[in-house]
């Protein structure tokens, strides 16, 4: 009787383990299951597995177009191109459209973290805290020449571009950012600016695609090194305005004042001639002597210019001589008149004063002031 006691106690032991380890792994299947069904909620139909949908990154030709503002942030769109050559390329396109229309939300994060891992490189290449907001993705499709399906994402990028008085330097923000094939990469930038150039360089780099002509371009494959790609902007309301190619002075301007200095300096001569033989006839030995004395302070006056002519002086001379003779502080405009340059020769000269501490810079709502550097 206790043998028999003892295998029917075995027995039941047996059997309640075995219930619950059944019971356990049931449970343990139970929540692999609920765990892939979570990660196929999160993502939207058709990204999860192989399917006719496909990607953005499938697209046939994208473009990034980085519109840089006046106050150094960017507004962002890329275009990602996808041709209708065929009734299958059409049939996978409305699937993306519907996929993107019924899951907007779920591709706007994914190109927020995207972007958002290029934004990282860009402040640790930049050292400007950076960020990018207004996320939105839209859908269209054009038929000329033709049909294309485009999907648009737009986005803002703060602090994309550093900005200095009236120059904009901009694109190390993309610093070491990869082109693939298909992908094309532009900047432009707004009217009042032009690229910067220094003896006939342009300070665009690496070389674009074209001349830039309000915007650069770059085309894939390519990657571009650590402090790359890169351009500088100057502030230029008169962009089609040419430069004098040889660096000199257009001659017109200052043949003019030639001739009006050879004018002045004939007719102060003619008066002290005329002068001096009235007093001959008229006025007395001192009376005679008063006269030719302020005669010859007035011929002083007119023929001795304050220094050397202008067209002995170098530009950075010029400015600062006006900016003296206007008691140390001039508006840039006026230096535009006054000197007939035009804006661009003007802002690059008054940066390059700038940047030797010879003179300061600063705005009066959307004027540069010029002034001389304080003595104290």
């Amino acid at each position: 009787m206790e043998a028999r006691g003892l295998w029917a106690l075995l027995c039941v032991l047996v059997v309640v383990a075995c219930s619950i380890g059944f019971v356990s792994a049931s449970a343990g299947v139970a929540a692999d299951v609920g765990t892939q069904r979570a990660a196929l909620q999160e993502a939207p139909d058709g990204q999860g597995e192989a399917n006719e949908t496909p990607q953005l990154g499938e697209a046939n030709q994208t473009y990034i177009d980085v519109l840089i503002t006046e106050n150094g942030s960017a507004r962002v769109t890329v275009d990602y191109q996808f041709y209708l050559s065929d009734e299958n390329r059409s049939t996978e396109w409305e699937s993306l459209r519907a996929n993107i229309s019924d899951n907007t939300a779920w591709y706007v994060a994914e190109e927020r973290r995207s972007w958002n891992e290029t934004l990282s490189k860009g402040e640790n290449a930049t050292d400007r805290e950076m960020s990018i907001s207004n996320v939105s993705i839209t859908t269209e499709t054009t038929s000329r020449p033709e049909e294309i399906g485009h999907v648009r994402v737009t986005f803002e990028w703060s602090h994309f571009a550093r900005v200095q008085v009236n120059r904009i330097e901009a694109g190390t923000a993309l610093s070491g950012f990869t082109l693939t094939d298909g992908t094309t990469l532009q900047f432009r930038w707004p009217d009042e600016y032009a690229v910067y150039e220094n003896e006939g360089e342009l300070a665009v780099e690496p070389s674009p695609s074209g001349p830039p002509d309000g915007s650069v371009s770059w085309e894939g494959d390519q990657s571009f090194a650590d402090d790359e790609p890169r351009i500088e902007l100057i502030r230029n309301s008169d962009a089609g305005t040419e430069e004098p190619q040889s660096g000199e002075e257009p001659s017109m301007p200052w043949a003019i004042v030639t001739l009006a200095l050879a004018l002045l300096a004939t007719v102060g001569v003619a008066g002290w001639l005329v002068g001096r033989k009235r007093s001959d006839h008229e006025a007395t030995a001192d009376g005679d002597e008063t006269v030719q004395r302020a005669d010859s302070a007035a011929v002083s006056e007119q023929t001795v210019p304050d220094g050397p002519p202008p067209e002995l002086l170098s530009n950075e001379e010029r400015v600062l001589r006006l900016l003296q003779e206007r008691g140390g502080r001039v508006k840039q405009q006026e230096v535009v008149s006054e000197l007939d340059w035009t804006e661009a020769k003007t802002s690059q000269v008054v940066g390059d004063l700038r940047e030797s501490d010879e003179i300061e810079v600063f705005r009066i709502g959307r004027e540069n002031v010029l002034s001389l550097p304080d003595d104290d």
